[in-house]
C-alpha cells in the first residue's frame, strides 16, 4: 500500500513569511520518511499566496539530499507553463541521479488564468501544448533524445544529458480532471493522479472509464489509481472535526478563488467546457456549501475514524495508492506535524496490513479493522 505526502505551499495569514512556508513544507517532508511514508510530493503553482512553489523539481532535489529512500513526486510539472519541454526533461534525468532513481514524474494541464495570463498563454491551447511537449518528455527521459514536430515545441533529434538512469515506465502519473485528459494519461500510459473533491463512491464512474480504456488501449488492467485526499488526524474527534471543517473550508474558499471555480468562462473555453457544470453547481449551492462537501470527502478525524474511512475506500476502489494533503487551510507547521505522526503511528500500519489481507482477493473487504 503506498501512501505518500503531498506539499501545497500556501498560506492563509500574511503574517507568515514565505521563508517560513518552506522551512515546514520541507522539515515535513524529510520526516516523512522516517515516519514510514512512501514518498513526498509538490505541486507547481505561481503568483499568489494560493500556493507558490515554482519549480517543484528544485525543492524536490532539496529533499532528495536530505533524505534516502523516500520516492519523489512532482504533483504536477504543469506542462503547458514550460515552453520548452527539453527543460522539464533535463531537470527530471537530472533529479533521478542525484536521488538514485526516486522520481515520480507527475505532470498536468493547469486551470487558473491568473497563472496561464502573466506567461502569455491562452488556456485555449492547453491542451495542444500537453499532448505535445509531454510526449516528448517521455520519450526523451526513456530514450534519452528529444524530438518534435511542432508546432509549438519543434525539435531536430536531440540527444539529452544527463541520460536516463533507469526506465521510467511505472513512475509516470497524470493529473486528470476531464475526459479528455484521462485519454491523453492512458495514451501516454500514465497512471491516474485524482485530487478527491467529493466522496469516492461517486467518482467511481470517472476511475472506471479510466480502467477501461487502459484496458482497451494497452490490452492489459490499468495501475491503481492515486487519490490524492486532505488529511487532518487528531486524538479528540470534536477537535478533528472542528479543525477539518476549518482549515478544508478556508482551503476551498481559496481554490474557488485561485481557479474561478464558479465562473462563467469555462463554459466558452475551449478544453474547459466540462468545469462549466461543476462552476454552476458552486454557484448554485453557494462556496460555504460546496466547500462542507468538500470537507466531507476528506480524511479526518481520530485515527479509529480514519481507519474506518480508509476501509471503505478500499471497498469501493479495490486497489488504489494513497497520498495525503497534510498542511493545508492555514494550518500550523505543529498542527500539521503532530497530524502525520499520529496517522503514521495509528492509522498507516493498521491499514496496510489491512490492505495486504484484502486488496487483490476480489471480494470486497467487510469489515472493518
Amino acid at each position: 500500500m503506498h501512501i505518500g505526502l503531498n506539499f501545497g505551499f500556501g498560506k492563509v495569514d500574511p503574517e507568515v513569511s514565505d521563508h517560513e512556508v518552506y522551512r515546514s513544507e520541507t522539515e515535513l517532508a524529510v520526516l516523512g520518511e522516517e515516519l514510514g511514508y512512501d514518498s513526498v510530493w509538490a505541486v507547481e503553482h505561481h503568483f499568489s499566496d494560493y500556493s507558490f512553489c515554482p519549480d517543484n523539481l528544485v525543492w524536490l532535489a532539496n529533499v532528495a539530499a536530505r533524505t534516502k529512500t523516500i520516492k519523489l513526486g512532482t504533483g504536477a510539472v504543469i506542462l503547458p507553463w514550460h515552453t520548452q519541454p527539453v527543460r522539464v526533461a533535463e531537470k527530471l534525468l537530472m533529479v533521478d541521479h542525484l536521488s538514485e532513481g526516486r522520481v515520480l514524474f507527475g505532470m498536468g494541464r493547469g486551470l487558473s488564468r491568473q497563472e496561464f495570463v502573466p506567461f502569455g498563454i491562452p488556456l485555449e491551447e492547453t491542451r495542444e501544448r500537453f499532448d505535445e511537449s509531454s510526449k516528448m518528455i517521455l520519450e526523451a527521459i526513456e530514450t534519452g533524445t528529444m524530438s518534435g514536430d511542432g508546432p509549438y515545441f519543434p525539435m531536430p533529434p536531440t540527444t539529452v544529458r544527463p541520460g536516463p538512469l533507469a526506465s521510467w515506465r511505472d513512475r509516470i502519473y497524470t493529473v486528470a480532471g476531464s475526459h479528455d485528459s484521462m485519454i491523453s494519461g492512458v495514451n501516454n500510459r500514465c497512471r491516474l493522479m485524482s485530487f478527491i473533491l467529493r466522496p469516492v463512491d461517486k467518482m467511481l464512474p470517472t476511475f472506471q472509464a479510466y480502467q477501461d480504456t487502459y484496458r482497451e488501449v494497452w490490452g492489459e488492467e490499468a495501475p491503481p489509481v492515486s487519490l490524492n485526499v486532505a488529511m487532518y488526524c487528531h486524538e479528540d474527534e470534536r477537535t478533528a472535526i472542528d479543525g477539518m471543517y476549518e482549515y478544508v473550508g478556508s482551503f476551498f474558499e481559496a481554490n474557488v478563488t485561485h481557479y474561478e471555480m464558479d465562473g462563467v468562462h469555462f463554459a466558452n473555453t475551449k478544453g474547459y467546457e466540462r468545469y462549466a457544470d461543476n462552476a454552476a453547481i458552486i454557484r448554485e449551492k453557494g462556496v460555504s456549501k460546496a466547500g462542507k462537501d468538500y470537507a466531507d470527502a476528506a480524511l479526518y478525524g481520530t485515527p479509529q475514524m480514519i481507519l474506518d474511512k480508509l476501509v471503505w475506500i478500499q471497498e469501493q476502489m479495490g486497489t488504489f495508492e494513497l497520498v495525503l494533503q497534510p498542511s493545508f487551510g492555514g494550518m500550523s507547521h505543529e498542527v500539521s506535524r503532530a497530524s502525520i505522526e499520529l496517522f503514521a503511528r495509528e492509522v498507516m500500519p493498521k491499514f496496510r496490513q489491512h490492505y495486504a489481507a484484502t486488496a487483490g482477493t476480489g471480494e470486497r473487504a467487510a469489515a472493518a479493522v
